[in-house]
């Protein structure tokens, strides 16, 4: 009986250890802005990747009796590529969580490293959008923000922001592949060709798309040039292909930029350079709507990761990826 009472006992200690320690805490007001003041947030999570953009949020305020805000800006350590912008609204969001955008200024120039906003209205506080289109010259490179803001009263504010790794994968989206026409899949030049066009450069087709009813578990399929026959039900291969590129079929793997910023799962640079591909078959059949398949091609210069964004049964798909340079 003793026993017990201690082991009660002590549960009881627990019990009150865990409710202090779960206590809320008390909210408290934020000290007023008494000075010219800014703050910034990245919004864009996953793989920076060229061509594809990274987006911040800008706020700034002073207080009404020190002056108004008269300019913004932004400075990359390496330029942005065009489309780079910063927004000449600002965002508020309302009681329904809505995002609502109100003018405070021109257009957004761009001079080589540095994007600005001059207000062209009376405002004390606002929040900008910053877009930053990842350029080339950044691949596998960090980058790092300056966002700066200036009042009328002569002053600044900065917030420095990164630096942020630029990932060394290529992305293409939306490839339309269709049985016995552009079915030809060039992995080095991420698109798809026709016969006539995967004759010209049969050095560079890594996989052929095919789609057969029968047998049931064939349907969509991705297949090297180089696969038995018997993954080739049909085709007349152009003369010269011959790559034997290996795929490693996956489901549930619905990349966010590859499925158009449906899902909450990302392919980093890690993945691809990681996965098994050992003893990997050169032919992935029986793919469906949201499946992937991990690719190496023969010269085991390229991985990448194909993402099969839609399907028909008339035979026609449509498919993105990223590929990733070993």
């Amino acid at each position: 009986m003793r026993n017990k009472n201690i082991q009660f006992s002590f549960l009881v200690i627990m019990m009150l250890a865990s409710l202090v320690a779960c206590k809320k805490e008390e909210y408290t007001i934020p000290d007023p802005v008494s000075q010219l003041t800014n703050d910034c947030i990245k919004r864009t999570i996953g793989p920076s990747i060229v061509s594809l953009p990274l987006e911040f949020a800008y706020a700034m305020a002073i207080p009404k009796s020190s002056g108004k805000l008269v300019s913004a800006q932004v400075e990359a350590s390496i330029a942005g590529a065009t489309g780079t912008y910063l927004e000449n609204r600002s965002f508020y969001t309302n009681s329904s969580g809505v995002d609502v955008p109100v003018l405070v200024g021109s257009p957004s120039l761009t001079v080589d490293k540095s994007t600005k906003v001059t207000y062209s209205i009376d405002t004390n506080a606002a929040t900008l959008r910053y877009y930053y289109v990842i350029p080339e010259e950044a691949r596998g490179q960090s980058v790092s923000f300056t966002f700066s803001v200036t009042s009328s009263d002569g002053k600044t504010a900065s917030y420095k922001m990164g630096p942020y790794s630029i990932s060394k994968m290529s992305i293409k989206k939306n490839l339309a592949v269709s049985n016995g026409a552009n079915a030809f899949i060039s992995i080095e030049d991420m698109a798809v060709y026709n016969a006539a066009a995967a004759a010209a450069t049969p050095g560079k087709i890594d996989l052929i798309y095919l789609y057969r009813a029968a047998p049931t578990t064939f349907t969509h399929a991705l297949v090297s040039p180089a696969a038995d026959a018997a993954y080739l039900p049909g085709v007349t291969l152009p003369a010269g292909l011959n790559r034997s590129t290996k795929l490693r079929k996956v489901f549930n793997l619905q990349d966010r930029n590859l499925a158009n910023l449906q899902f909450g799962i990302y392919v980093d640079d890690v993945d691809l350079r990681d996965v098994d591909m050992v003893d990997m078959p050169n032919y992935a059949i029986g793919l469906r709507a949201e499946a992937g398949v991990w690719v190496e091609t023969a010269d085991k210069k390229y991985r990448a990761y194909i993402f099969v964004n839609s399907i028909n049964a008339a035979g026609t798909a449509v498919i993105s990826m990223l590929r990733y340079t070993l």
